[in-house]
Parts: C-alpha cells; sequence; structure tokens
C-alpha cells in the first residue's frame, strides 16, 4: 500500500534525532545508490513515514526496517500493509540482527539519526562478515571524516577503521530545506563496499586497540601516543613511531598492528 497523504503525519522527535526527508528525488536517489550485488536482503534503520522505504519496496531485494519509534512504526504498518511483516520495533544498536537474518547477508541502508549514526558505522564493523554494502545520509561532516584519507585534518578512527574494511565514497551533498524539521548542517550520503578480501593480516581487536589510542592523542607522535603498549625500545626506533595518526595510510596501520603484535 502506498503513501496516504491524509493518513496521521509523524511528529519528529528531537531525543530520536528525527529530521524527516520530504524531498521524493533524494529519497529516490539514496535508493538507487544500493548496486543490489552479493545480497537478496536490505535493512533500513530509522525509515520513519517511509518516505526511502516507498522506493526501496520497488526494488527487486526484500526489504526491512528497523524502528525505534512507535509512531513511526504504526504509521508504517497503516500505509505499507506489504511491509508490515517485516517491521522491527526495536534499537538497531541493541537487537541481535540474526534473529531476522540467520547469518545471511544484508545491506544496510538509511537516513541515519545524527546522534547515533557513528556508532551505526561501528556496529556495521563488528557485523562486517554479514553486511557487504552499506548506504546512507549522515552530518555531512561525518560522511566527509568516514572517506576522508590521510593527510586530511578530519582523517580519524572511523576512516581508517571503516576503510580496512570496506571501500569509501563519498556520493553527494542534501541541503537542510529537504527535511522536516531542517537540521543546522548539510547532509551528505557515502556508500560502503565491502573489499573482495577484506581479511586483514593482523589482530582485528589489537588492529582497533592501535588505531583508537593513536588518534586519542593525535597531535603526539606515535611514540608517545602508544605509550601504554609498553614496546620495546628496539621497536620504538621504527621510523614510524616519529609520525602522527594522520600521516598513517590504512595499509600502514595495518602493518604498524603486525609489528605491535610481534612485540608484545
Amino acid at each position: 500500500m502506498a503513501y496516504n497523504p491524509n493518513q496521521h503525519q509523524v511528529k519528529a522527535k528531537k531525543y530520536l534525532g528525527q529530521h524527516f526527508l520530504n524531498d521524493e528525488s533524494v529519497a529516490q536517489k539514496i535508493a538507487d545508490t544500493l548496486t543490489l550485488k552479493n545480497y537478496k536482503n536490505v535493512l533500513e534503520i530509522g525509515p520513519g513515514m517511509g518516505v526511502l522505504t516507498k522506493y526501496l519496496l520497488k526494488k527487486d531485494i526484500t526489504t526491512y526496517v528497523i524502528e525505534i519509534d512507535t509512531e513511526s512504526v504504526e504509521y508504517l504498518q497503516a500505509n505499507y500493509l506489504n511491509l508490515a511483516p517485516r517491521i522491527i520495533e526495536k534499537d538497531f544498536l541493541k537487537y541481535d540482527l540474526n534473529s531476522v537474518f540467520n547469518q545471511e547477508p544484508f545491506a544496510i541502508i538509511g537516513n541515519f539519526p545524527y546522534n547515533i549514526s557513528t556508532q551505526i558505522v561501528f556496529k556495521t564493523l563488528e557485523m562486517r562478515d554479514q553486511i557487504p554494502e552499506f548506504s546512507g545520509m549522515f552530518q555531512k561532516e561525518v560522511a566527509l571524516r568516514i572517506c576522508s584519507k590521510e593527510g586530511s585534518k578530519v582523517y580519524g578512527i572511523l576512516s581508517v577503521l571503516a576503510q580496512a574494511y570496506y571501500d569509501a565514497e563519498y556520493l553527494f551533498t542534501v541541503p537542510p530545506d529537504v527535511f522536516n524539521p531542517p537540521p543546522k548542517v548539510e547532509s551528505g550520503v557515502l556508500r560502503l563496499i565491502r573489499k573482495k578480501d577484506y581479511t586483514l593480516p593482523c589482530d582485528d581487536a589489537l588492529f582497533f586497540k592501535v588505531v583508537k589510542t593513536a588518534f586519542q592523542q593525535r597531535r603526539k607522535t606515535l611514540r608517545n601516543s602508544l605509550k601504554t603498549f609498553n614496546l620495546s625500545d628496539n621497536l620504538k626506533a621504527n621510523v614510524i613511531f616519529g609520525k602522527r595518526p594522520e600521516q598513517l595510510a590504512v595499509q600502514e596501520f595495518i602493518e604498524l598492528t603486525q609489528l605491535i603484535e610481534k612485540d608484545i
């Protein structure tokens, strides 16, 4: 069942970080960022009143949505009858998605609430074995950070961790006036496509720890920022330890982790 303009409109809730997209062409453009390769299911996070959902349902794919807002869930159930069995009324960050997907691959898409958007990326990275593709809208600054390369002032933890496993591409910018209520900043849409070989040649947990620890003191050289690892003087003499974290490409962070692995 399609959108019914006479149906009760959902009120955006500030505490949920809701900004409802109300531009059809932008919604379609976001839906079209999906390549539909290597998966049969897609999960939309925070569908609200279904402006993006409508375009996903037209695609040759099985669409699920996860929504924490009861009012939005009721709206979707009333307006999208075919979707009703695949509406998950849960918190994406806390819910075990394997109860839905049973280890099957699925893509993620959404107009993500700004207040949890980085946590959504971290959960996606945890589930990278099941998520070959991720596409969605963030605060522009966050989207640019995820896609930025070494040497950039905004290059950081999210950039390195996301790009270790996925190819990240910033696709387009969305102005505030296509939302209700309009946010105070521009939004940006990005796409992550999982690398063909996304298995790292080092311990993943240690890699995460090295990257996070290094960027917690991003102005310091690695020799100083990684002191808590109690590395040998011999290792710290390596030229890489004289660099600051934003100077290291993703591959260099992997090599750094390998060095540390041998040392500790």
